[in-house]
């Protein structure tokens, strides 16, 4: 990206900022038309790791930002077979997660729940939010999956299901009865409009620090939900998937050719990975619009020129937003907890 399509993007970013934005700062035809946008067109704002403590007290306060995105770290726990939320501890939750499944019981109640719990929270959220924008439920799975104690991705999709049913996008919804994979409805364009998704989650699984580091462990979650996808779907069984599984890491080209055998390739939409790598490598990310991919981009600070990570202004991320939507971004992460909703739920057109 040259040096003037920056300024530019960084100088037009007032004008996106208000006329993308939230009711208090729309332009209501933009907006509209924007709502009206199939998912695959916009790009929008996600936090990292928003069931920090540090971020957010209580994890409805984070479905509450606006933000577009919404991250949950998961460590299988072979000792007690539970699903624990914690960015380091695997045999313990430490979390915002709430013991609370109605609306009355949320932001009060103790934290540091496991997975359920969360999904519980997101549910009892939703009661109050039914026409809540959609919202992409990020999954580290720090360990990944451990099918051989029963948690592996059926469990995984039975958990999501029994909380949410309905209130989550599946694979099986891009699917619709016209394709016979992911890949061919993307690049049919099969994707609702944000306005189809009011009230909808949307879950993306990616493989996590600790089993990348582990040189014993060469089944990482994305394979295995791919597998996972494969095999349902030959089975007549693919309603049952709740999640997109994404390819992890910043590439030139199209990454899946290299990572996964041919019968698992097209279960890929979804790509994850780092913005300035990305954007500094002059990557061809224009390859994930022209298929109607879902690309998420992070830790969206560091791009040239590097804004705080934490406490940007308002304007600062809405340059960010145009700057990124112009490298045909879908969703552009950073730990910017601290805005308001009115910024964190900014949505652009997509690049």
């Amino acid at each position: 990206m040259g040096v003037l399509r920056r300024l530019a993007a960084v100088v037009g970013a007032g004008a996106l900022f208000v006329m993308a934005g939230s009711a208090a700062h729309a332009d209501t035809a933009t907006a509209t038309d924007l709502n009206a946008a199939k998912f695959s067109g916009t790009t929008s704002v996600g936090t990292h790791n928003a069931y920090d403590r540090g971020k957010y007290t209580y994890w409805a306060q984070a479905l509450d930002s606006g933000a577009s995105l919404l991250e949950l770290d998961v460590y299988v726990d072979s000792i007690s077979k539970r699903w624990r939320v914690s960015h380091s501890n695997p045999w313990g939750d430490d979390n915002n997660c709430e013991h609370a499944n109605t609306p009355g019981q949320l932001y009060g109640q103790a934290t540091s729940q496991d997975l359920g719990s969360c999904l519980d929270n997101m549910a009892a959220w939703e009661q109050l939010h039914p026409d809540h924008a959609p919202i992409v439920v990020k999954v580290e799975m720090k360990v990944g999956f451990n099918q051989t104690i029963g948690l592996g991705p059926t469990a995984f999709d039975t958990l999501v299901s029994q909380k949410l049913g309905s209130s989550v996008y599946k694979p099986a919804d891009l699917l619709g009865s016209s394709y016979s994979t992911l890949d061919a409805a993307a690049k049919a364009n099969a994707w609702p409009s944000r306005d189809a998704l009011k009230g909808k989650f949307i879950f993306e699984l990616i493989p996590g620090t600790v089993e990348q580091a582990n040189p014993f462990d060469h089944y990482w979650t994305d394979k295995e939900y791919g597998d996972h996808l494969r095999d349902l779907y030959a089975a007549g069984n693919i309603s049952q998937a709740q999640a997109f599984p994404a390819v992890l890491g910043a590439a030139n080209g199209d990454p899946r050719t290299s990572r996964y055998d041919a019968s698992i390739q097209p279960w890929f939409v979804f790509f994850d990975g780092d913005a300035a790598t990305y954007v500094n490598n002059g990557y061809d990310t224009s390859f994930y619009a022209t298929n109607h991919y879902i690309l998420i981009m992070t830790d969206a600070s560091n791009v040239s020129p590097a804004i705080s990570s934490t406490a940007p202004t308002d304007a600062e991320v809405a340059a960010r937003l145009a700057l990124l939507a112009g490298d045909h971004a879908s969703i552009i992460t950073s730990d910017w907890s601290t805005k308001s909703a009115a910024v964190l739920g900014e949505v652009a057109a997509r690049g």
